[in-house]
């Protein structure tokens, strides 16, 4: 086990901060940076940076690294979600927006339309939209769905090695399912894709150059590497704390293999920030 220090994860200290906090209370919105406890709040909430969840705060899948509530029976869809999360980003005079949400296997699918509607509101507001989505099961045509709002981001988190994604991940999500839609939104002409690999559950270095490898084959182009930070006693125990020396290096792996953007460090996760002004660089240089 490498001898490295847990990161220090730093407390919420600004008057930008707390009135995001309102904000997204007033308008009954969720974000992942609360649910999930995102070592990145202070960091992101003071820039002016958040991540929205939506279809409620309840997730029906039990991923076992996962700080969100779980159930079979995921919260009542909002159908005002669209339009609020327009009035927050306008507020907050966004670009950028990410949308997160949870898997919503009870509804008959799953989502998609929901997630949809966000997007399209989002779009049809001139913000660009980062879709942070599960896997919906495999089905094709529920991720037809997403991608005909138009996000300029499809993304899909693997989370971790092949070995172990059963012990990590709930039983209905698979490291090949999340290969397969993620190739398939790369085969829609989604031009950036990207997905998130969690370290410290134990995993070899080769295991995890064998995970980018076969995401960068799935026509992936966004990679961000963080440290897996155990939420509570109930959830899985750390099995090693990565030095940045070791993120350091899978980065310059990732970009020998041809990933457009790579974030990579302690603290980084799947809708960290740095993301945002690549693809935002990239779309008005495609614009130009």
């Amino acid at each position: 086990m490498e001898a490295v220090q847990k990161p220090r994860i730093r407390p919420p200290s600004s008057e930008q901060f707390s009135q995001l906090k309102v904000l997204t209370n007033n308008l009954a919105l969720h974000t992942v940076c609360q649910e999930a406890h995102c070592p990145n709040q202070s960091e992101c909430w003071s820039g002016g940076t958040a991540t929205f969840m939506v279809l409620g705060k309840t997730c029906t899948r039990g991923c076992k690294f996962c700080q969100i509530d779980a159930s079979l029976k995921g919260d009542a869809v909002d159908e005002s979600e669209p339009q609020k999360l327009v009035q927050a980003a306008k507020q907050m005079k966004l670009n950028y927006v990410v949308i997160t949400m949870v898997n919503r296997d009870d509804l008959p699918d799953q989502g998609a339309s929901h997630v949809a509607k966000c997007i399209s509101a989002l779009k049809e507001n001139n913000f660009r939209v980062e879709a942070l989505v599960g896997d919906f099961r495999g089905d094709e045509k529920l991720v037809d769905v997403i991608i005909d709002a138009k996000p300029d981001v499809f993304a899909h988190n693997i989370e971790t090695v092949k070995s172990l994604q059963k012990k990590v991940r709930d039983h209905r999500a698979s490291y090949e399912q999340t290969l397969t839609v993620l190739q398939y939104a790369r085969s829609r002409g989604m031009n950036y894709t990207k997905s998130s690999i969690q370290l410290g559950h134990g995993e070899t270095d080769e295991e995890v150059l064998q995970t980018m490898n076969d995401l960068r084959s799935a026509g992936v182009n966004m990679l961000t590497l963080g440290q897996y930070l155990q939420p509570s006693n109930w959830h899985l125990p750390v099995q090693n704390f990565a030095s940045q020396e070791k993120f350091d290096f899978f980065k310059r792996e990732a970009t020998k293999m041809g990933f457009d953007f790579v974030a990579s460090g302690a603290l980084v996760r799947s809708s960290y920030k740095a993301g945002e002004l690549f693809v935002e660089k990239k779309i008005d240089a495609h614009i130009n």
